[in-house]
């Protein structure tokens, strides 16, 4: 946390205190002052990483009044434990599936195999995004993050693309291909110096999208074992889906709840408005600056593909969509078929206004994000003031309404809801 943050962090609970020695309308007013400090609090500086953030010594508001937020969230917390268990072990089985079909393009390079290898990629998505909306709290998570979905990426930095037949990792016979020695080059001197992870992956079957009208056209015989630079490709390939797939698995090991050593069991036993917070702010965050800034607002701004989450496989409007359902599973609890205690129904029972607003805010951003059009480097190439971007402009809004209504969810909760602004 920096300095700054913790000088608002710790105003803000001063000033709570001082208020409850006085009367109720101060103390109610304290409270609203705590929410104006994290708004400040989130200005005045971005975060770490991908999607940014600083994490709160607490997340639990202050109150004078002892029974403002007397509620008992029991059953949330244990169903979104039991929701992100469930989450990781999709993602690993899913990510597996992806490393088999690799395993038979590099058994068999064809253009049919590598057709699948994509299919399997693409098809393995969806059970990571749904996990992103686990992020931004400090979890086990942000320990290998950078690893598994680190972009924007600097192509160059890995294997060879127009123009420099020889550039990156793959064609530099001094680099040791392993996995130590890729974790150690992942990010190196620049955060676009991606070497692992999904997109890496993305990369190296797709190639470079240099066409609008299609994604990347790698050639299978990129991994035809004919040459020093295929071999290595090859070899390249394994490591990274190799890693990747381990590193999924340690999430899943993490939030194993037969475990009593997992941060599962850890997470479980926070005071209630704790967990509460790390539930709200991972949501919040994905919603209102991850995906609304990052992966929506700034490509729209420059306009180039190269901004665009999965640019070399033209999925970027899948991402977008499982995202969404990600946080949609944390509000309602609810996924794969399973009911389970959402926020939504903790909201319910305090305020059914306000959850009736954000269940209302919640589906029309599902309705915005469903009417983008597709691929995504197609809207970012039209002009400014086309109807494609209008609605892209429209679902900006949408996913920055539906933030709002998280942060008035935490007000209305005793929750700190810390969302950075850029």
């Amino acid at each position: 946390m920096t300095k700054s943050m913790r000088l608002w962090t710790g105003l803000g609970l001063g000033l709570t205190v001082m208020a409850s020695q006085t009367t109720p309308l101060l103390a109610e007013a304290s409270v609203k002052l705590q929410v104006w400090i994290v708004a400040q609090a989130a200005s005045d500086g971005g975060g770490e990483g991908e999607g940014g953030g600083e994490t709160p010594t607490t997340y639990a508001l202050a109150s004078t009044d002892e029974k403002a937020f007397d509620y008992d969230a029991s059953a949330q917390v244990a169903a979104y434990a039991e929701l992100v268990q469930d989450a990781y072990d999709k993602a690993y089985v899913e990510a597996g599936k992806l490393n088999s079909a690799i395993d038979v393009l590099l058994a068999a390079p064809t253009a049919a195999n590598l057709a699948e290898a994509r299919k399997a990629w693409v098809a393995a998505r969806p059970a990571y995004l749904r996990t992103e909306a686990f992020r931004f709290y400090d979890g086990p998570i942000e320990d290998v993050e950078g690893f598994i979905n680190a972009w924007p990426m600097n192509e160059a930095y890995l294997d060879y693309v127009e123009g420099q037949p020889d550039s990156g990792l793959i064609n530099d016979s001094k680099f040791e291909i392993g996995n130590e020695s890729i974790r150690n080059r992942n990010q190196q001197d620049d955060e676009a110096n991606v070497a692992t992870g999904w997109h890496a992956i993305e990369f190296l079957l797709w190639g470079q999208d240099l066409s609008t009208t299609t994604p990347g056209q790698r050639p299978y015989a990129d991994f035809v074992a004919d040459s020093e630079a295929a071999n290595r490709r090859r070899m390249y390939l394994k490591t990274v889906t190799d890693s990747l797939v381990e590193d999924i698995k340690s999430l899943a090991d993490a939030w194993y709840l037969a475990d009593p050593k997992s941060y599962a069991v850890q997470f479980s036993k926070l005071p209630q408005r704790e967990a509460l917070g790390r539930m709200l702010n991972g949501i919040a965050i994905l919603a209102g600056f991850e995906f609304m800034s990052e992966r929506l607002a700034v490509a729209l701004d420059s306009g180039d593909q190269e901004d665009e989450h999965s640019c070399f496989s033209d999925t970027t409007k899948q991402d977008f969509v499982y995202d969404l359902q990600g946080i949609k599973q944390v509000w309602t609890g609810d996924s794969s078929g399973v009911a389970r205690a959402g926020l939504d129904d903790l909201l319910k029972a305090r305020d059914p206004g306000l959850a009736a607003k954000i269940e209302a805010l919640l589906a029309d951003a599902e309705t915005k994000i469903a009417t983008l059009g597709d691929p995504w480097d197609q809207v970012l190439a039209t002009p400014k003031g086309s109807p494609e971007r209008a609605a892209a402009e429209a679902a900006v809004i949408a996913l920055q309404s539906l933030s709002d209504g998280f942060k008035e969810a935490g007000a209305n909760l005793g929750v700190l809801v810390l969302v950075p602004t850029g």
